[in-house]
């Protein structure tokens, strides 16, 4: 094993609607030992203030469609107010970190996603070229960075990305170089086989058991695309994935993935 491990936590919506909850996990986070990314979401934050704008949020099997409306409020909410007050509370905690979205240092380069099925997602990115070195060097200055999700073309246009996307694809990229250890932090404490009961976490989940879960139902939403990100960053070679609550952060809890059954 290299002895430069790398560890990326991605937090979602609930995470950052609570104060508490919030400061907990950053408190966690700040502990952390050597190197670490935290990429953040903010979905609920930003379906509050686009309400207010009198703009309906639109969402497809778990993931925004983003027209022109709609990306502005996400880029002014994600990259702005939310990545900053985390940055603010980070250094309050004596870590120091830098807070980027992909346009930064062109570290997250993007496309428009094309449409499939008759669905349009709009100005939604997905995510075709890592800038590895960029991210290295900013690990080398600070040890700390937090990844706003919104990327760009390269032509000027900047894109909404899903978050977990952006942490597998970090991960992924920076498997290369570090001991990649990815956990999804999120308000229930894994994945649940019964998703009205928070104390059905399945402690380990293979491929196998997300494919029978998304057929009867039990997997289903938001946990698509998380699942679907996490899987693809163990087939990729990451160390180990995890999801879990915030207690994951400092110890191992949750649900961890596992390769067995994994085409």
């Amino acid at each position: 094993m290299r002895d430069n491990q790398l560890v990326i936590i991605k937090i979602g919506g609930n995470v950052l609607d609570n104060p508490l909850v919030l400061k907990q996990v950053l408190t966690d986070f700040a502990r952390i030992e050597g190197l670490k990314i935290l990429v953040h979401g903010g979905g609920k934050i930003a379906d509050v203030m686009l309400q207010k704008l009198n703009i309906k949020p639109v969402k497809v099997d778990g993931r925004r469609i983003s027209d022109e409306p709609t990306l502005d409020v996400v880029t002014m909410v994600y990259a702005g107010l939310i990545n900053k007050k985390i940055v603010a509370q980070l250094q309050a905690l004596n870590c120091n970190a830098i807070g980027v979205t992909g346009a930064d240092m062109n570290i997250l380069q993007a496309y428009k996603r094309v449409s499939t099925n008759g669905t349009d997602y709009g100005f939604t990115g997905d995510i075709d070229a890592v800038n590895t070195e960029g991210v290295s060097n900013l690990l080398k200055m600070t040890q700390s960075i937090v990844f706003a999700p919104i990327t760009h073309d390269k032509k000027g246009q900047l894109l909404n990305t899903n978050a977990d996307t952006i942490a597998s694809t970090l991960a992924i990229a920076l498997r290369e170089t570090h001991d990649v250890i990815l956990k999804f932090v999120f308000e229930k404490q894994g994945v649940l086989s019964n998703p009205h009961d928070d104390n059905s976490v399945i402690s380990i989940i293979s491929y196998h058991d997300f494919q029978a879960g998304k057929a009867d139902g039990s997997i289903a939403d938001g946990m698509i695309p998380k699942l679907d990100n996490a899987f693809n960053a163990l087939k990729a070679g990451v160390q180990s994935v995890f999801i879990c609550g915030i207690e994951g952060i400092k110890r191992k809890s949750g649900t961890s993935l596992i390769m067995n059954e994994l085409n």
